[in-house]
């Protein structure tokens, strides 16, 4: 960590539009960054922008960007055709080398086609994938979930590459040799899940015998995610999105009912009171704000995806994994993994298919 008032090399492009609290809470977590060094240049309505209590000097720049396609329908196409939209000068800052990463408080669907139109795609990836390592209580290693939202549809190659992927990050970031990696059905046994799922199974066992880096391990269930089963869990962008709202949202009606219960009765409130140190490490542990989001890797360079629901606090993260993450070059480490285990594919990806990668991401 930077101390206070020490400028790190590394600038962070962040669009504020879309984002559930306004574009002001986006600034004020750029500034909560900022007072740990990290730059950031804000793309957003200046005069929401300036709402926020930003710093002196340049750690956080503001460009004025007010167009948003946060809410449009056809996220490829706005891209394409709104050079003056917020996340579409954010990923050209870091295209031109301006910035070093991306962060985007919008749409996952926007950020991902204005970041394949400009950023684009890494040689060697089919489609790129949003990573989250999921914190597990207890000190356990998190469980790096993917594809959590950018590819509602694949095929199974591509879920292997994105086991590849998660394998990848989980060892140049998390530290864990060979991890196990599963994909996510509705069944152990091999025969279970979609064909989709079937086939990606066939093909991730014959390439995960050759390979040193991922150490296959069959399919998992929704129900044992959490359970040290497996390091890296494998799905499409749609039951990867769906999979992770349903943990997040089980973990916070979890909580809140032990809050409930605690203040219920003079005999709860008592409890609540001995567990109430235990009880906020509990929760600061599995607090998807204290995260900050999701991975986007398969690009040239580093992306960050976090909730738009997020506060200033959630987005201060996100900018500060996206520092960290270029700092660590988990974009070079990972595509070098990759290329070692085999992983990736023997032919540059064509201009033209660009547009059947992105347009189909859940929120």
């Amino acid at each position: 960590m930077a101390p206070e008032g020490a400028t790190d090399r590394v600038v962070v492009a962040v669009d504020a539009n879309g984002a559930d609290l306004g574009p002001a809470e986006v600034a004020a977590g750029a500034a909560l960054a900022a007072a740990q060094g990290v730059r950031s240049i804000v793309f957003g309505p200046a005069d929401k922008l300036r709402e926020a209590d930003l710093p002196s000097g340049d750690l956080v720049e503001i460009v004025d960007a007010p167009v948003s396609i946060a809410k449009v329908p056809d996220p490829v196409s706005a891209a394409r055709s709104t050079a003056d939209a917020s996340i579409v000068l954010a990923a050209k800052a870091v295209a031109d080398g301006r910035a070093d990463a991306l962060v985007s408080g919008g749409s996952t669907g926007a950020a991902l086609a204005a970041a394949l139109l400009n950023v684009r795609r890494a040689q060697g990836i089919y489609r790129p994938a949003l990573a989250i390592p999921l914190p597990v209580p207890g000190g356990r290693p998190p469980v790096t979930l993917l594809d959590v939202g950018a590819n509602a549809e694949v095929r199974p190659e591509h879920l292997v590459q994105f086991a590849f992927m998660g394998a990848a990050l989980a060892t140049t970031v998390l530290g864990l040799q060979r991890p196990r990696v599963a994909l996510l059905s509705n069944g152990t046994e091999a025969i279970k899940g979609t064909p989709l799922v079937q086939e990606a199974h066939r093909l991730l066992e014959e390439r995960a015998a050759q390979s040193p880096l991922v150490d296959f391990v069959g399919n998992t269930e929704g129900n044992v995610v959490m359970d040290g089963h497996a390091d890296v869990v494998v799905a499409d962008g749609f039951t990867g999105n769906v999979a992770l709202k349903l943990i997040e949202g089980v973990s916070s009606a979890t909580l809140r009912s032990i809050r409930e219960a605690a203040m219920g009765s003079n005999r709860g409130k008592l409890g609540g009171l001995l567990m109430r140190r235990d009880l906020g490490e509990l929760r600061a542990e599995i607090d998807p704000e204290a995260q900050g989001g999701a991975y986007l890797l398969g690009l040239r360079k580093l992306g960050v995806v976090p909730h738009g629901r997020f506060t200033r606090a959630g987005f201060s993260q996100a900018v500060l994994l996206a520092a960290r993450g270029v700092r660590n070059d988990v974009v070079g480490s990972t595509l070098t993994a990759l290329d070692d285990a085999g992983a990736l594919k023997s032919r540059p990806p064509l201009a033209s298919a660009e547009s059947t990668t992105v347009g189909d991401q859940p929120s």
